[in-house]
């Protein structure tokens, strides 16, 4: 998956997280302008992964996301749980992906925002968790922590799982309910370790006036606003 990039220097490998950032533009998922997100704050850039469409984008996207599972998740993961609904495709493509990348045959499943009441029922699809089952959570980003505190109780629910962490594209490293990260709240709440594949300060230094096919993304005044942002909700 090494990509290389032409430089003033001549030719160098790009990291995958520095891989990952341009892959997030040209595919229109990480986008620069005036946003609000979830937990209702105004921010100049976002990050929306519905904006993948097409299978060459899935397959590279679980290949990221299986390379961040590899480097931070050691030992057996039983099943990787994708929160309705971002997380559905996620789950699926980074199953795919540690299979036919990595040799690892791990099993997903995901739930439903509504409780089916015919058929096998319940809110679960997929792999059926059990008692002691190690369970990786996948998922797009990680703002407030609002959706982490939604799929718990589901988790919660299904089974006596062991959370083995949970795996998101950008950390966005906003303060949670109170003066912590939504990272540190999640932790200090569940006892769960959070996986970004980048930060929203890699995203910065990576891009800060470097073209991307021609383009800078974030000139002098978008980074500004960022860092505006970040003093703002974030905790540095």
């Amino acid at each position: 998956m090494a990509v290389r990039e032409e430089t003033a220097k001549g030719t160098r490998k790009l990291g995958y997280k520095e891989e990952f950032i341009q892959f997030m533009v040209r595919s229109g998922v990480l986008t620069f302008g005036d946003f609000t997100t979830k937990s209702g704050r105004k921010t100049p850039y976002f990050v929306n992964t519905g904006n993948y469409k097409t299978g060459e984008q899935a397959a590279r996207l679980g290949e990221f996301y299986a390379q961040c599972v590899m480097e931070n998740i050691h030992g057996d993961i039983d099943a990787l749980f994708g929160p309705a609904y971002k997380g559905i495709p996620l789950s699926v493509a980074t199953a795919i992906a540690l299979s036919n990348h990595h040799g690892k045959n791990v099993n997903y499943c995901f739930n439903r925002k509504e409780v089916k009441d015919h058929g096998e029922g319940g809110t679960m699809v997929g792999y059926r968790l059990k008692d002691g089952d190690k369970v990786l959570i996948i998922e797009d980003v990680i703002t407030s922590g609002a959706s982490l505190r939604e799929c718990m109780p589901i988790l919660k629910a299904a089974a006596n799982i062991e959370l083995l962490g949970l795996i998101v594209s950008v950390d966005r490293m906003e303060r949670g309910t109170g003066d912590k990260t939504a990272i540190q709240e999640a932790y200090d709440t569940y006892g769960i370790k959070t996986y970004p594949i980048v930060t929203v300060r890699e995203v910065i230094d990576t891009l800060h006036n470097t073209p991307i096919d021609g383009k800078v993304y974030i000139d002098d005044e978008m980074k500004a606003k960022m860092e505006a942002y970040l003093d703002q909700y974030c905790v540095k």
